[in-house]
């Protein structure tokens, strides 16, 4: 399966607090979207593994993607190496995306920075031709791929955006995503511990960095993405 769009987020929630929105407006444009987050979140305060993995699931039938994959990395101590780089090469030249999304390239989490470079390394080695690599029980050599850019979302920090997209329309698919990480985000009646990410105020900021984001370029939402080289337009119209 080809994808156009492959999003990587360092733990389940990561690509919908990130890029819901914007993945959202992908798919109902008619491309086709895949997640891939590196661990089960199995380090978080609330809830479990198990119960992320079911958030996991809903949220991506929420947003309508093709796939969701997780690569089972330990949460807290995935490092960039040349095991982790292999695993993830295996995946980018399985789906072939032309565009991939991943965590911001530096953040309060040390996992967010960490998935950051894991991921725009792999994509490069993934280009490689002498790197071999097959996936797991197929006989068959993969060919080399690498996408053709490389973007990240945006986090807990408030990160200046190269350019950002207008999701009008979107943030409420993206709240419902969100939203379906019940054991994570604002619950009044849960007697789970607090954490910073638990806060009513935290699930409103998603709303309001939107919200300002759009009014920076004069619509209601949108969502910021930093990148690893210079965006080409083939027209200033395109930049309208």
């Amino acid at each position: 399966m080809k994808l156009d769009i492959l999003v990587f987020g360092a733990h389940p929630d990561d690509a919908e607090l990130g890029a819901g929105a914007t993945i959202a407006k992908e798919v109902s444009k008619g491309k086709r979207v895949g997640i891939v987050d590196l661990t089960r979140g199995e380090l978080g305060t609330r809830g479990s593994a198990e119960i992320r993995d079911q958030e996991a699931a809903k949220a991506a039938e929420i947003l309508g993607v093709a796939v969701r994959e997780n690569m089972e990395f330990a949460d807290g101590f995935f490092v960039n190496d040349k095991e982790h780089q292999l695993e993830l090469i295996k995946i980018i030249r399985k789906y072939r995306p032309d565009i991939v999304i991943c965590n911001a390239v530096k953040d309060r989490h040390i996992d967010h920075a960490k998935g950051s470079k894991l991921v725009s390394d792999s994509c490069f080695l993934s280009g490689l031709r002498k790197i071999d690599t097959k996936m797991d029980g197929d006989d068959q050599w993969q060919d080399a791929w690498r996408p053709k850019v490389v973007y990240h979302f945006i986090q807990w920090k408030n990160l200046e955006p190269d350019f950002v997209v207008d999701v009008t329309g979107f943030i409420d698919k993206k709240t419902e995503a969100i939203m379906a990480y019940a054991s994570q985000f604002y619950d009044p009646n849960s007697k789970e511990p607090e954490t910073p990410i638990s806060s009513k105020n935290f699930t409103d900021s998603v709303n309001y960095r939107a919200r300002d984001l759009g009014r920076m370029i004069g619509v209601e939402y949108a969502e910021g993405f930093t990148v690893e080289r210079f965006v080409g337009v083939d027209s200033l119209y395109d930049l309208i």
